[in-house]
């Protein structure tokens, strides 16, 4: 896996998969919160745990010594092929704690890719995900209907997003106790399809 990455971030990521694996080697090589803010657009949030922009957050902030090591899983494209939303697991501190992750990738004019939305949490066991995975694109057929809603829940913050084309869809909500929730839909030509629901637990007090 440590080739693959190294692989991945010598040359262009053509694909958000590609973006993805070559982010996860920056951390590697030119520490974690390093790379972290050089894959983000300006306008891209993470949470600690209430949303926050990423730049903010991570200027002038120290790389941790090691930094987390990640892999997509799973990768879910917008028809236009312009935004891409990739899961996977995580693992630190050699394996002694894991995890998953959620980053949502919008391609930028120059062909590259960047991330805008980054969050994930811990599990107890690691998930079997990786390897030589392929990308799941919405189709381009019929019109797609980007709209759904959150309910149950007692909302501090929200934000949402969507792909060019609409085949692409998320949101995000924020209790005031700092769970929070993630949810995706992609177009399968007839209808929105939840294709990821993260529910991270609100912080220990």
């Amino acid at each position: 896996m440590l080739l693959a990455l190294a692989l991945a971030a010598a040359g262009p990521a053509t694909t958000a998969i590609d973006a993805e694996r070559a982010f996860a080697a920056d951390a590697q090589k030119r520490g974690q919160w390093t790379a972290f803010k050089a894959w983000s657009t300006p306008e891209a949030v993470m949470f600690t745990p209430q949303p926050v922009k990423a730049h903010d957050f991570l200027n002038g902030k120290a790389d941790p010594p090691v930094a987390v090591f990640w892999w997509p899983g799973k990768s879910f494209v917008s028809c236009d092929g312009k935004t891409a939303i990739n899961t996977g697991p995580w693992v630190r501190d050699g394996g002694k704690s894991v995890g998953y992750f959620t980053t949502v990738w919008k391609r930028q004019s120059d062909g590259g890719w960047k991330w805008v939305y980054d969050a994930g949490d811990a599990l107890p066991a690691p998930r079997a995900q990786g390897g030589d995975i392929a990308p799941t694109i919405a189709s381009c057929t019929g019109p797609p209907s980007p709209m759904f809603g959150v309910h149950g829940y007692s909302i501090r913050k929200v934000g949402n997003g969507h792909s060019e084309d609409r085949t692409l869809v998320w949101s995000w909500l924020v209790t005031p106790q700092g769970a929070h929730r993630f949810r995706a839909q992609m177009w399968d030509g007839r209808a929105m399809v939840l294709v990821i629901d993260d529910q991270v637990a609100a912080p220990p007090k």
